[in-house]
């Protein structure tokens, strides 16, 4: 039998619904029938949201006598980090170049104060 997941992170938290019951269960250990009342939808499909949470290794399934309690297990979320890390480069970069071009077209406040309108900027008509 293999261990490998039967979805992964990426397709896991590819639904709405999937990411709201992560963050629900960021903070403590719920109930099915708990985390339901969060949803427009039946505990049948919120059952099945969780169970595609479990297969991709994001939730931990605990029975409690005749409840099945779920909990947060955030380690596969490190693929999905480091995934995001290297593209993060280019909104680092993008950033950088945005600032550049906002600090070379806006003068300081000391310019604006002593200088008059730019010589290619369109008059102010009032």
């Amino acid at each position: 039998m293999s261990s490998a997941p039967k979805h992964d992170v990426f397709q896991a938290i590819a639904d709405p619904t999937r990411r709201q019951l992560l963050s629900l269960l960021s903070d403590k250990e719920m109930a099915v029938t708990v985390l339901s009342g969060h949803f427009p939808i039946s505990r049948t499909a919120v059952s099945k949201h969780l169970r595609i949470l479990s297969d991709a290794g994001l939730v931990k399934e605990r029975k409690a006598g005749r409840e099945t309690r779920y909990s947060l297990q955030p380690e596969p979320l490190l693929e999905l980090k480091r995934w995001l890390a290297y593209y993060e480069r280019f909104w680092e970069n993008r950033l950088s170049v945005l600032k550049q071009l906002v600090e070379q077209d806006s003068p300081s406040a000391d310019d604006s104060a002593s200088a008059g309108p730019k010589a290619d900027a369109p008059p102010v008509e009032e």
